[in-house]
């Protein structure tokens, strides 16, 4: 289960308590970036608990639920959550815990009121699944969208409960006092209500369902998957790509016995090579796994062979990551791809880009709103992820050697690229708090423009989440992978990610 990690001592040597993680911001009024990112320990455990500091200003008072973004000085909550959300929080919680930024106590205290908020939140009852969008103040389900006006029909998505149940299941393992109220929320969960079994050869999973057929939409169908309670509205769209992080569904139903290990390999590794509209032509070779075939395909890129993602984000590549090990369970797979993924992300924003920076991840944008932002050579997506604000577009036949503009980097992109590349990407880090000043009271600003400096001054809870997940995995040996890969899980996932030899290498 081990990683490429910095030693234990890069946290414990500078552990702050609950007081010093939620002071007052006002100290930040003539913020001066601290010269300590000679001192990994000190930098990383400040680092953690300055962003455990915007997980908790998130934190409705009323129902203990967090926000979706928090705007940067630590005021502005938004109106609205998502089961993500409020399962990021919850391993956070965790981590700040064995990080000594909170007591044991307030862990357990925290945990329980989100857990006794979930209890009575209103959700799907056949699937013990929630809706997508919640008032955090209220805990009621989402209808009219806060920022507009404008109605809101309840949807579930796969991806979205399937990060609130990945970390049900690790507060189960981590903490015994909440254990018993986060596996009955947890057992309840039917991922197969997601799995359709006519999709492509081995099935796939919905993006989500309604439970009625929204106003003007005709993309989806009638039906139930689990034959249990009143049909639903699935989408017509389902999660096809293997680099996606939505493959914690998939692992999450091989787990529970309710999605078969063959729809692992039904997700596509690139598309089939005569498939000419996609944004290159793939290498690769056709094996067959339980039954399935699988085109075992790489985009080439500076040198090396990569699977894509749809878009070819760090998200994509490395969340699922945070909880599987997957690059030991699958060393010929992921153990080869996603160092690579890494090293693509860093030579793209520092050789190809010369950007100065890398990490590319969906994120707030610096001019406004919120933006899909990536490595266009490595996703299929033929419109791209682009790495900058120009959108400049790479094509392996017609623009291969494109001119960037204002690239734009999210700090949680380079706390993922961390648990494979740990040394360059806290240098990468350390230099977009100390150049670009992307720093605040929360921890690192969502997101800022290399070249003009522009900062997104927000705090994301799913950034927030993912930063200190992979802190954790970093600074304490694998804590987050250790909660939730456990005996049973190992057995349900490791061997499917054993078999599998992706494309991926050396020319």
């Amino acid at each position: 289960m081990s990683s490429p990690t910095m030693p234990r001592r890069l946290f414990l040597a500078a552990a702050g308590g609950t007081a010093a993680a939620l002071a007052a911001p006002q100290a930040w009024a003539d913020h001066r970036v601290p010269r300590d990112h000679r001192r990994p320990e000190q930098t990383l455990q400040r680092w953690a608990s300055d962003t455990w500091r915007s997980m908790a200003a998130m934190v409705d008072p009323a129902t203990g639920l967090p926000a979706d973004n928090l705007d940067g000085d630590l005021t502005g909550r938004s109106r609205y959550t998502s089961p993500t959300n409020v399962g990021g929080y919850l391993w956070s919680a965790l981590v700040a815990r064995d990080l000594d930024l909170i007591t044991h106590g307030e862990c357990r205290a925290r945990i329980a009121r989100v857990l006794r908020a979930l209890h009575r939140m209103k959700h799907h009852k056949p699937s013990g699944m929630y809706f997508n969008w919640y008032d955090p103040h209220t805990g009621d389900v989402v209808t009219t969208w806060p920022e507009s006006g404008d109605p809101v029909t309840p949807f579930v998505s796969s991806v979205d409960c399937a990060w609130l149940g990945a970390a049900l299941k690790v507060v189960a393992a981590a903490d015994p006092f909440n254990r018993r109220a986060a596996r009955a929320l947890y057992e309840r969960m039917r991922w197969d209500m997601f799995f359709d079994p006519a999709f492509n050869t081995a099935g796939g999973n919905h993006g989500g369902f309604f439970l009625v057929q929204p106003p003007g939409r005709t993309d989806g169908f009638w039906g139930n998957h689990i034959g249990v309670g009143p049909d639903v509205w699935y989408t017509d769209h389902h999660y096809d790509t293997a680099v996606s992080e939505t493959r914690i569904t998939t692992y999450l139903g091989m787990i529970e016995g309710q999605i078969p290990a063959s729809a692992y390999f039904g997700t596509w590794r690139t598309f089939p090579p005569d498939w000419t509209w996609q944004e290159m032509i793939p290498v690769g070779t056709n094996r067959k796994y339980l039954g399935v075939d699988v085109f075992e395909g790489a985009y080439t890129y500076r040198g090396t062979r990569i699977v894509p993602g749809w878009g070819g984000s760090m998200f994509e590549e490395l969340m699922p990551n945070l909880f599987v090990p997957e690059e030991t369970w699958g060393p010929r797979s992921w153990g080869r791809n996603h160092p690579l993924h890494v090293r693509a992300q860093r030579l793209h924003g520092m050789v190809e880009a010369r950007y100065g920076y890398w990490g590319f991840s969906p994120c707030s944008n610096p001019a406004g709103g919120y933006r899909e932002y990536g490595v266009d050579a490595l996703g299929m997506n033929p419109t791209g992820y682009f790495s900058d604000q120009q959108k400049t577009d790479y094509d392996a036949e017609t623009n291969p050697h494109p001119r960037y503009g204002n690239g734009v980097v999210t700090p949680h992109a380079g706390f993922l690229a961390m648990m494979h590349e740990p040394q360059a990407a806290y240098d990468n880090l350390g230099k977009i708090e100390r150049d670009l000043h992307c720093y605040g009271p929360g921890g690192f600003y969502d997101a800022v423009a290399t070249r003009s400096g522009r900062i997104a001054r927000r705090y994301l809870a799913l950034d927030q989440a993912m930063i200190l997940g992979a802190l954790a995995n970093v600074g304490l040996h694998g804590r987050l992978r250790h909660w939730f890969s456990t005996p049973d899980v190992e057995r349900a996932l490791r061997p499917a990610l054993a078999m599998e030899q992706f494309a991926a290498g050396s020319r």
